[in-house]
C-alpha cells in the first residue's frame, strides 16, 4: 500500500472535514466529509476484508448534529450553560481546548437524556433488561475518555442539585 506524505489531515478541535479511504487496489484516497462510523473485518484465510457500516451510529451522529444546530432544544438551563462553557473558544477561558470527539461524546449522552422526543424518534438502543440504562461512547486511546467522564459527572451532579425533583437526574430507587 502506498503511504501518503502526511496522514494527519484534520484538526482534533473541529469536526473532521476529510478522511482517508482505502481503495480496492490498496491505495489510499483522500475523501471529503467525515468518515462514516464503521469497522473492518479481515479474513486472513482468504486474504480479504470487508467494511461493516454502523448505520445506527451514523444516524445518531446526524440527529445530534441537527440538535446542536437547533441550539439544543429541551436542555435545562444548567446544561445549556455547561455546553456553552465547554464550547467557548475565547482566549483565557481555558489553557487547552477540548477535542471535538470529547464534546461530541458529551453532547451525545446529553442528547439521549435531554433532547426533545422528536430528535430521538425511531432510535432504539437494545438494553440488557437491568434497572440501569447503559449507553456508551467508543473513543480511541488518548482521546480523552477521562475528560468526557468528568464532564458527564459535572453535568449530572449540577442538574441533580439544581433540579432535585427531576427524575432524569435523581433516581431514588431501592434495590
Amino acid at each position: 500500500m502506498k503511504r501518503p506524505g502526511n496522514v494527519i489531515i484534520n484538526s482534533p478541535f473541529v469536526v473532521p472535514k476529510r478522511h482517508w479511504q482505502q481503495q480496492n487496489d490498496g491505495t489510499l484516497a483522500l475523501i471529503e466529509g467525515r468518515r462514516p462510523a464503521s469497522y473492518e473485518i479481515y479474513d486472513v484465510r482468504n486474504n480479504t476484508r470487508r467494511v461493516e457500516v454502523l448505520e445506527q451510529v451514523n444516524e445518531i451522529r446526524n440527529r445530534v448534529d441537527a440538535w446542536r444546530a437547533d441550539d439544543y432544544p429541551g436542555v435545562t438551563t444548567i446544561t445549556r450553560q455547561l455546553l456553552e462553557h465547554w464550547r467557548d473558544q475565547t482566549a483565557g477561558v481555558r489553557t487547552n481546548s477540548f477535542y471535538y470527539c470529547q464534546l461530541e461524546a458529551v453532547e451525545t449522552q446529553i442528547w439521549w437524556v435531554e433532547a426533545t422526543a422528536s430528535y430521538r424518534q425511531g432510535v432504539f438502543l437494545q438494553g440488557d433488561g437491568g434497572p440501569f440504562e447503559r449507553v456508551c461512547n467508543k473513543m480511541a486511546t488518548g482521546s480523552g475518555k477521562t475528560a468526557v467522564m468528568a464532564k458527564l459527572i459535572t453535568w449530572q451532579v449540577l442538574n441533580a442539585v439544581t433540579y432535585p425533583s427531576k427524575v432524569l437526574f435523581n433516581t431514588r430507587r431501592r434495590y
